[in-house]
This record gives C-alpha cells, sequence and structure tokens, in this order.
C-alpha cells in the first residue's frame, strides 16, 4: 500500500522490487478510475437527495415499522417529549440532518483523498470504493431514508451496500501486500459475495437472511468475520514487514477502539437498564457511534497514505492501559454504589450522596495502583522485550550498588547492553589510569565467550 510494498531497499541501498505489485497502468488504470467513478458519482448523487427526505421523516412519528429503521426516528410520545428537553421536532431533525452529512462528508472525504493520491494502486482504489459507499449506506441513513418513499430506488440501495460489503471484504483478504495468506482463503471470496447478497436483497429491511434463525445468522457472520481476523492475524505474524505491520496496526487500532465503544454503550445498557428505552439513550447512541466509527475511515486513511508512519507502539499500549483502567473503574465504581447504598440503607437519610462520595474516594486512591499494574501486566503480556529489557535493568541497578570488581562490573554491562538492546557487536571503552597508560583500552565483542587486552 505505500512506496515500500512494491520497493525495498537493501543493505548497500539499491533498491530491489518486491514479489507483491498493486500497481495499475495502461487502459487497466484508466478502466478501473472510470468504473470507480460510475458507481461512486451517483450514490454520492442519491445521498444528497435523500437528506431532505431523511429531515422529513425526523419530524413524523414512527408508526410504520419499516420507517423506524431510520436513524433518529421517533414515536409519536417521545417526539412530543422534545420540547420538555428545548428541542423541536423541526430543530431535532436539522440537527440530525447536518450531523449525518458531516460524518458521511468524513467517509467520502478520506475516500476521495485517497483516490486522488493513490488511484494508481488497485488496493488503494478499493478502499477508497468501500470507505465512500460505508459512509452512505450506513444504517438508517439518509440513503435508506429515499428508498423507503421510493421503492425503486430500494435496488439501488441494495447494490450499493451489497458492493460496499464486498470490497471491504475483499480489501481485507488481500491488505497490505495484494497477496491471500494462504490459497484456500480464496475460497472466502465467493463466501463474502453470497454472504453480501443475502444480506442486502431484496431489500436491507427484508433480506433473505431475515428469517434465519438467530443461531445460523450468528454462525455465518461469525465465519465471515473470522476469516478475515484470521488473514490480518496470519499476515501479520507470517508475512508482513516492518512497514506492513505498522499499517496494519493502524487499521486495527480504529477498528478495535470502534468495538469498545460499542461494548461500552451495551454494558451501560445492561448496568442501567432504566435508560435504555429513554430519549436520552437513544440519542446519544446515535451520536456516539457514528462519531467513533469514523476512526476507521481515518485509521484507513493514515495506513495507505502515510509512507513512513509514526511509531504506533505506544500508542496502542497507552490505549490497552488506560482503556481497560476506565472500564475496571467504571465497574468498580457502579458497583461500590449499588453494594454501598444497599448497605447504608436505613443507617443514612441521603444514602444515595455517601454512596458516591465513598465511591469516588475509593476510586481516586485506587486510580495509581492499577494504572501501575495494568501497565505491568500488559508489558508482561503484549510487550514482553520492554517488559524483560526493564527487568534487567533494574537488576543491574543492584548490582552497580553492590559490585566493586571493576572486572566484573565491565561484564555486567556488556552483558546488559546485549540483553536489552541486541545489537550486533559491543565494545567497552575504558580510559586507563595513569599506572596503566601503557596499555591499551579494554574491549569486549558479547558475541563471543571470551575477550582480549590489547
Amino acid at each position: 500500500m505505500t512506496r515500500s510494498d512494491t520497493e525495498q531497499k537493501s543493505a548497500s541501498g539499491a533498491v530491489v522490487s518486491n514479489t507483491a505489485n498493486t500497481r495499475l497502468s495502461g487502459s487497466w488504470l484508466i478502466i478501473a478510475r472510470a468504473v470507480w467513478l460510475v458507481l461512486v458519482v451517483p450514490s454520492l448523487g442519491l445521498f444528497v437527495i435523500g437528506l431532505p427526505v431523511y429531515y422529513q421523516q425526523l419530524q413524523r412519528a414512527c408508526v410504520n415499522p419499516a420507517t423506524c429503521y431510520i436513524a433518529g426516528a421517533l414515536p409519536a410520545k417521545e417526539l412530543q417529549a422534545l420540547s420538555t428537553i428545548g428541542f423541536s421536532a423541526s430543530g431535532y431533525a436539522a440537527l440530525l440532518t447536518i450531523f449525518y452529512a458531516l460524518t458521511v462528508s468524513i467517509w467520502g472525504g478520506v475516500g476521495f483523498l485517497i483516490f486522488w493520491r493513490r488511484s494508481d494502486d488497485w488496493l488503494a482504489l478499493l478502499a477508497a470504493f468501500f470507505l465512500v459507499i460505508e459512509g452512505i449506506t450506513q444504517s438508517g441513513s439518509p440513503a435508506y431514508a429515499l428508498a423507503l418513499v421510493n421503492p425503486v430506488l430500494t435496488w439501488s440501495f441494495s447494490l450499493m451496500n451489497f458492493l460496499g460489503q464486498v470490497s471491504l471484504a475483499v480489501f481485507f483478504l488481500f491488505f497490505p501486500n495484494g497477496r491471500l495468506v494462504l490459497r484456500w482463503m480464496g475460497l472466502f471470496l465467493p463466501y463474502a459475495i453470497i454472504y453480501a447478497f443475502i444480506s442486502n436483497f431484496p431489500s436491507p429491511a427484508s433480506s433473505f437472511s431475515t428469517n434465519w434463525p438467530l443461531w445460523l445468522y450468528l454462525l455465518v457472520s461469525l465465519v465471515f468475520y473470522g476469516a478475515l481476523i484470521f488473514s490480518q492475524i496470519y499476515r501479520y505474524r507470517r508475512m508482513s514487514t516492518p512497514l506492513q505491520r505498522q499499517q496494519t496496526k493502524w487499521i486495527v487500532l480504529g477498528t478495535t477502539a470502534v468495538v469498545g465503544v460499542f461494548i461500552g454503550l451495551l454494558v451501560i445498557a445492561v448496568l442501567i437498564p432504566s435508560i435504555d428505552n429513554s430519549i436520552f439513550f437513544n440519542e446519544v447512541w446515535i451520536i456516539i457511534f457514528p462519531v467513533a466509527l469514523l476512526l476507521i475511515p481515518l485509521s484507513i486513511g493514515f495506513s495507505i497514505l502515510r509512507y513512513r508512519l509514526y511509531d504506533i507502539d505506544v500508542l496502542i499500549n497507552r490505549t490497552l492501559v488506560y482503556g481497560s483502567l476506565t472500564a475496571l473503574l467504571a465497574l468498580l465504581y457502579f458497583g461500590l454504589i449499588f453494594a454501598l447504598q444497599s448497605l447504608f440503607q436505613g443507617i443514612f437519610h441521603q444514602n444515595n450522596v455517601v454512596a458516591i462520595v465513598v465511591s469516588t474516594l475509593v476510586i481516586y486512591a485506587l486510580f495509581q495502583p492499577l494504572r501501575r499494574r495494568i501497565q505491568q501486566i500488559i508489558d508482561r503480556r503484549f510487550y514482553r522485550r520492554k517488559y524483560d529489557a526493564a527487568k534487567t535493568l533494574e537488576a543491574f541497578s543492584a548490582t552497580l550498588r553492590n559490585e566493586v570488581d571493576l572486572s566484573q562490573l565491565r561484564e555486567h554491562l556488556v552483558a546488559v547492553v546485549e540483553e536489552t538492546m541486541q545489537p550486533t557487536f559491543v565494545s567497552l571503552w575504558l580510559r586507563p589510569t595513569q599506572q596503566n597508560a601503557h596499555h591499551k583500552p579494554w574491549r569486549a565483542n558479547p558475541l563471543t565467550s571470551s575477550h582480549t587486552d590489547e
């Protein structure tokens, strides 16, 4: 996906070709760009035309089950209740319409940027296509509202969604070097086509898979997404170059963050059942989740367009640490509140306030110890080399305080450098004292078992 996918530099600095080649040229390049524009431009036109339709639908009560699939559509009771929180129906509809226009602009903007910069790469062209289409065909989007009003456009919407899902599957099966990790993974290409077809035709609201048993639909979906995940894991461990691994890490980070937000919203709905059907929770879900989904196009765009990627390991480390810490503290906080409310019931008149204060103090006291402990666990599990290096340096610090023999100390120092930094060669030069001025400095090569005094 970057220049180093088709070119690599040897140790001497010469450029050598890679076996993977995703470049397009000549007539194939012209045809690919033309097909991309023919599919994308009308799709954007449907979305723009659907904006006023979406705006009108949001101002009407959700009575027809089909219209309830529109994102943000409210039943009559909740639509009337908007005035209690300072919104009119028209203001609410305008806010969501502008919001979806902005989110789709980001999806489409990243897609068109990739098309403009890397349209000579078929894998990048594929990514640009599914980014634009996935943004347009999000669940309950304005394009879907237009398809409901004009049934003749339902097939157009289904076709857009179908092509978007197929291109997404092909992209993740071939990313980042344009090759399948294993030959038998090619069987998942027709599987992806069939899965996308039964999920979108004859319409997304009543597709062929609608009448399936839940367990069968979950099994088919699990196999589909499991194949994509397995493909990326196998490629990362066995085939990817260091730069390709950096590209994969960026995409994995964006996708993992989206999944984390989704799970977090579900956990909140389970812990606080009273807000599950409230206007506030429904609107928070409608706003927060599409915003979280923006991490996917942004991470893919950065991964494809950035030639020399920033080191993502630190960012992943911090995300794992503080994400785990936030989830753990949130569960502990709500658990303490419920437990203390039950404990203080009958003792304090305002047991809710007391429980909140005590829980907040406990969380404050546990923040740093838990952070350090989670950091140690993540370093030991995912960053073993860093964890081992820290332990080695800690042991060497203890040796410095106790060791008095210079020969032993320099052996320890060379061993520590070799273990923590893993260089190909190490030399240790000591400034000679006056009585040993006639000797040359001592040097050691830890790759051999002996050292020489020169």
